[in-house]
């Protein structure tokens, strides 16, 4: 009987599932698992994870005492929720989790800094290694100065919305762990530019994190590409070989249930043959190329934004339940 695609990209790839849905983890068993405040808002509103919910919002409410505002008690258990799931992830997945810092910190070097420090240490406070976590930053300029600081001192993070080449050597450079680069996103912004459909290995998506990989593999990087945000299974067959791809828990069934022969496409000794140039990275370059690249000017700028939003409505939806379990409490 032959082999699922699934079971064929496992042996030439990583397989990280893009959820925040336990149970949907349990299901499919990936080596690692990645979250976001959109992933984190949708799972906060399943019936069986009220209880994580309302047990992380007492514990906020206890911790900063009856004389804190909502939002300081909801913007405390959005970081505690964020490490909730976590921790319960690990005990599913062997590998890693990625647990995301809050969006509206994607320019500040220094809030990024402090809150994947606080992040890492509510971990460790449960006994959690920070070898299993990797901190989500966005891949401004900004996010990869810090990101560059907190892989000095041992925290390994995971650099996402990455749409440019630019984006990438940076990290690269910064010697981030791990990067994001965000296929999907990438094909929907051709598509309604252009009009046009795009398949196999004409997707503009598929054809950027073949580059970045290439790149890095020709010149001895250690940054680990992971392919993010798919749109279907023919983005993932394109890219198989690549370090790592997160992929919803729908793709992961669907590659599962497909028989057939994956060829591996990407490939590092063949990468190292490659006739690429280096591209020196300093703050001036990388202004200047994501000025010109107007796809990953457009699409960082929207993430962000995006992530900001799901973050504002997950805040919405813990005052809300704040407010009712105090009620209930106080009858």
């Amino acid at each position: 009987m032959s082999k699922s695609l699934l079971a064929q990209l496992r042996e030439m790839t990583t397989v990280v599932a893009d959820t925040g849905d336990i149970d949907a983890i349990e299901q499919v068993r990936p080596q690692d698992a990645t979250t976001n405040p959109s992933l984190l808002a949708a799972a906060a509103q399943m019936p069986q994870y009220s209880k994580i919910v309302n047990d992380v919002l007492l514990d906020a409410r206890k911790q900063l005492g009856d004389q804190a505002g909502d939002s300081k008690v909801t913007k405390l258990a959005f970081e505690n929720l964020a490490v909730a799931f976590g921790k319960q992830i690990l005990q599913i997945v062997p590998g890693r989790v990625s647990t995301e810092v809050d969006a509206r910190l994607s320019y500040h070097t220094e809030g990024t800094i402090a809150q994947a420090r606080s992040i890492i240490q509510k971990y460790e406070s449960a006994g959690v290694s920070r070898q299993r976590i990797l901190i989500k930053i966005a891949s401004t300029w900004e996010g990869i100065r810090a990101a560059e600081k907190l892989e000095q001192e041992g925290i390994h993070c995971n650099l996402t919305l990455l749409f440019g080449i630019h984006q990438a050597v940076a990290c690269a450079e910064a010697k981030v762990t791990l990067i994001s680069p965000f296929v999907g996103r990438i094909l929907d912004w051709y598509k309604k530019s252009t009009g046009k459909d795009y398949q196999g290995a004409d997707d503009p998506g598929v054809q950027s994190v073949t580059k970045i990989y290439n790149y890095f593999k020709k010149f001895g990087h250690t940054t680990l590409v992971m392919g993010a945000s798919f749109r279907n299974t023919g983005e993932l067959i394109e890219l198989a070989g690549c370090d790592l791809l997160t992929i919803s828990p729908h793709l992961l069934e669907e590659l599962d249930s497909t028989q057939g022969n994956l060829e591996r496409k990407l490939d590092p000794q063949r990468a190292k043959t490659m006739n690429i140039d280096r591209i020196p990275m300093d703050k001036a370059t990388f202004d200047k190329m994501h000025a010109a690249d107007q796809m990953a000017n457009d699409k960082l700028k929207e993430g962000i934004e995006g992530f900001t939003k799901a973050l504002e409505q997950l805040e919405q939806l813990l005052s809300k339940r704040l407010s009712e379990l105090e009620a209930v409490g106080a009858r």
